[in-house]
């Protein structure tokens, strides 16, 4: 058991599906941060379900998913590219239900006018973004209902995280190409999919591997599954990242900044990298020279 992610297919059927595990990038980014019990199963949630995500698009890119609120609980998201690349982040105020609940919903439930974003980031070609309410009690849920309803793809997610690992699992239920394989479908065999996989249990997901969730649910459909695919926390930051952030707040933003901090100094709020630039290298981007 690692940090992978699972591919399957039912035999002759439209219905594929993906497994997610993660252990050692989710501990990985919960060590970044002193998050709340009940923000560190959030986090883990939102990181299996990212993944998930950016296994049903065939583009290279990426897929985050952003939650954005008020109240106590401002916002987190988590990330995933098609290289298999993992982050996350959260940004919440002191809440005392965030520290004696270990259940995401806790989270959910707190917060106010809350809005779930879907990023997808194509290296080529327009972003797009998609806007799921979450008013359902689990995050699961809301990705469901924005499935069947937006996209139009009967889709079942399952979700579960400790605070050392999280998995997830989606079935989708693709659209027939034409009437001869419409002929050939089990009409019985999506409904038979969602009972199944409705009888999988957190402890499951999270502890077991793949195969072995597969063989418990679908031991009597055919499974066929491709070769694993890895995944890793690997956080986007350069400094050539932080030289364009400078570039885009100006020059004379940069120079009220260094007669406050010199050498500037950058964080990287994902992985607590550090970026140092002196006034001259600084004052170099915008082709100024120290006097």
């Amino acid at each position: 058991m690692s940090d992978l992610r699972q591919r399957f297919y039912i035999e002759d059927s439209p219905v594929r599906g993906e497994i997610v595990h993660l252990d050692t990038a989710l501990q990985t980014i919960l060590s970044q941060r002193n998050y709340a019990p009940a923000v560190r199963i959030l986090l883990g949630e939102m990181l299996s379900a990212t993944a998930l995500l950016a296994s049903t698009l065939k583009i290279k890119g990426r897929i985050s998913l952003q939650i954005q609120a008020q109240g106590t609980f401002k916002w987190a998201m988590a990330e995933c590219n098609h290289l298999g690349d993992v982050r996350a982040l959260a940004d919440y105020e002191e809440d005392p239900h965030f520290m004696l609940s270990e259940d995401s919903s806790t989270v959910l439930s707190t917060l106010q006018q809350p809005v779930l974003f879907i990023n997808i980031e194509p290296e080529m070609g327009e972003r797009y973004q998609g806007i799921v309410p979450l008013d359902q009690p689990t995050l699961a849920a809301c990705l469901m209902q924005y499935y069947d309803l937006s996209a139009q793809i009967p889709t079942r997610i399952v979700l579960a995280s400790t605070h050392h690992n999280a998995g997830g699992l989606l079935i989708q239920l693709l659209p027939r190409n034409n009437e001869e394989e419409q002929q050939r479908v089990d009409e019985d065999l999506w409904p038979r999919l969602i009972m199944l996989t409705q009888t999988l249990k957190p402890e499951e997901l999270t502890d077991l591997t793949a195969q072995e969730i597969l063989y418990r649910l679908y031991n009597e459909e055919e499974v066929r599954l491709p070769d694993i695919e890895q995944l890793q926390f690997n956080c986007t930051c350069s400094r050539d990242k932080c030289k364009n952030a400078l570039i885009q707040i100006g020059l004379d933003a940069v120079k009220e900044t260094l007669e406050i901090q010199n050498p500037i100094e950058m964080d990287c709020q994902f992985c607590n990298k550090k970026y140092q630039f002196t006034a001259k290298e600084a004052l170099n981007l915008f082709g100024e020279h120290l006097s």
